[in-house]
């Protein structure tokens, strides 16, 4: 029950955050202008990748390949290309700004028509979903605009110690 109120606290507190050019563009500029303990940030000061030329890429994309790959790929296929039951993400992430993703992703989604009945679960009680939210929404971000492939990286940075500390915070373990 805690981390639902806390995770619906976050995605309230993200939409409030959220600029009018992401809220325009989607995610908006992908480029990091600033870091804090490995994890990049946009200008609007949402969570972004950083990828080098040599394919290497930051700890919270590659955690987010992986958690996006547990939990997401089922029915949005293989690195959020999309399948028969689910849109592309990498796709949507380019229409849909921060906030809304966190939204959507912990309450749910309902889109019905008389062709068709789509629904995304709610995800608001699920730990290895929402502990790891904005690693997938980093990982959707560079694939939707091409800074990594559809394989995992084969280079990453190394785990930093701030997300080791949040990861077991959210997780419910025990130092």
């Amino acid at each position: 029950m805690k981390i639902r109120i806390v995770v619906i606290a976050f995605a309230a507190l993200a939409l409030v955050f959220r600029t009018s050019a992401a809220s325009a563009d989607g995610s908006g500029d992908p480029a990091a202008a600033n870091s804090e303990d490995g994890k990049y940030f946009d200008k609007a000061g949402n969570p972004t990748y950083k990828a080098q030329e040599d394919g290497a890429v930051d700890w919270y994309t590659y955690s987010g390949f992986r958690r996006y790959h547990s939990e997401c790929h089922v029915c949005h296929g293989p690195a959020g290309d999309g399948s028969s039951f689910a849109p592309a993400l990498k796709d949507s992430i380019k229409r849909i700004g921060y906030g809304d993703f966190i939204g959507i992703v912990a309450s749910g989604r309902r889109n019905v028509t008389t062709a068709q009945e789509n629904v995304m679960p709610a995800f608001g009680d699920n730990r290895n979903v929402m502990c790891y939210i904005d690693d997938i929404f980093i990982y959707l971000r560079a694939r939707a605009n091409d800074a990594v492939g559809r394989v995992r990286p084969d280079k990453h940075d190394e785990r930093p110690q701030a997300f080791a500390k949040a990861e077991d915070a959210c997780m419910g373990n025990k130092p």
